[in-house]
């Protein structure tokens, strides 16, 4: 049922953001523009919105956003479940998965924070 609800908001926003692609789209370019600066995709100088602007609400776009909130319902945690074996990205670049660093029956602790 959720994997459902998911395939109909993804495809009504995709069908909205397409619809104001075309009836809209100096708007819909400084709306997608807006969402560049939140993610700093447009901090890069040679990476401008006619490379990756368009691609929004195309249907790689529409595939790419379904797997990836497919994906995170399957990491979800619940108090008295199995804690999920979420992918984790290493200092290296490396993907590994949470359970890759657990060591016989010690706990494994994770700490998360920033350092400025």
């Amino acid at each position: 049922l959720q994997k459902l609800l998911i395939l109909l908001h993804v495809t009504l926003s995709v069908v909205v953001g397409k619809t104001m692609m075309v009836l809209f789209p100096d708007t819909t370019k400084r709306y997608i523009l807006k969402l560049g600066e939140k993610s700093r995709m447009n901090q890069n100088p040679k990476f401008r919105y006619e490379n990756w602007g368009p691609t929004f609400f195309s249907f790689q776009y529409f595939l790419f956003v379904l797997r990836v909130k497919w994906k995170r319902l399957e990491d979800k945690a619940y108090e008295g479940h199995p804690a999920p074996n979420t992918p984790v990205v290493t200092l290296s670049g490396e993907v590994r998965h949470l359970f890759d660093f657990m060591r016989d029956n010690r706990p494994l602790i994770l700490n998360f924070g920033s350092c400025t």
